[in-house]
């Protein structure tokens, strides 16, 4: 749309394209995957369109056709909480362990008057093994008896990761959302194990619930980061090698005697 390279955003949603569904969720997917597509532009490069992909894809619902990253959709009309019910559990973690999850788009939207009132976005890095949770087996009374999803744990993801484009009727330029999504890339470029170290050691911060903390309260971390990563043996060098990457990329400034701030 001719808005897009404009650099405008329309808040509203075309509503009438969902009127040939009776169902209120289909009504509401259709709807807000149609706005996604027609407004929102690749954070990660400058490319001014994504390209929705077909139904029944595994994890990715939206694709940028010049630099392949790739994202999944997910909306609602309340404020989106500590967890979001997301797809099945199999294809997900196989994609979080591969280093390849996709990044993710996380709409509210007001049904009464069908506008976007929040967007934001969680770049494909930051989707690691803590912050996803495998869920309980539907029951077999249910239609797809036994099928097991998973939950996005987003007070697990450190805000810095949660990428603002719209807040109420605030709309972020584009040149500020890719430059936040710069300054994580270089997570991007670790190799998959590496990302998921740096993904849950910000995540563990984030948990802390304060900028300043020590390296003492990143050891408590310990058993729960040594279970995420079995195979790695010596955990609390891990927790500091990682804010040493971390404090070389600006992201925490040492402050001395084992204390950091988040920057």
């Amino acid at each position: 749309m001719w808005w897009r390279y404009a650099g405008f955003v329309d808040l509203a949603m075309r509503s009438e394209i969902g009127e040939r569904y009776t169902s209120a969720a289909q009504k509401a997917r259709v709807i807000t995957e149609s706005w996604v597509e027609e407004n929102m532009y690749c954070p990660a490069c400058s490319s001014d369109s994504l390209e929705q992909t077909r139904r029944g894809l595994e994890l990715v619902d939206f694709q940028c056709e010049e630099c392949d990253e790739g994202f999944q959709a997910k909306s609602q009309k309340r404020p989106f909480g500590r967890k979001v019910l997301d797809s099945a559990w199999t294809p997900m973690d196989a994609a979080v362990s591969a280093g390849v999850a996709p990044g993710f788009f996380f709409l509210q939207y007001r049904a009464d008057a069908w506008r976007v009132s929040r967007f934001f976005v969680v770049p494909g890095h930051f989707v690691t093994p803590m912050v996803v949770e495998q869920r309980v087996p539907l029951r077999e009374t249910a239609r797809r008896a036994g099928w097991v999803g998973c939950n996005i744990l987003l007070n697990r993801i450190v805000d810095a990761a949660k990428i603002q484009v719209i807040e109420g009727d605030r709309v972020h330029p584009a040149s500020e959302v890719r430059e936040r999504w710069r300054q994580f890339a270089f997570v991007r470029e670790s190799r998959p194990e590496g990302r998921g170290w740096i993904g849950d050691v910000l995540s563990c911060v984030q948990r802390l619930g304060k900028s300043e903390f020590t390296l003492a309260e990143m050891y408590s971390f310990e058993s729960e980061l040594a279970e995420r990563h079995p195979k790695n043996t010596n955990v609390r060098p891990k927790i500091r090698q990682q804010l040493q990457d971390l404090r070389r990329h600006s992201v925490v400034e040492f402050l001395g005697s084992g204390r950091y701030r988040l920057r």
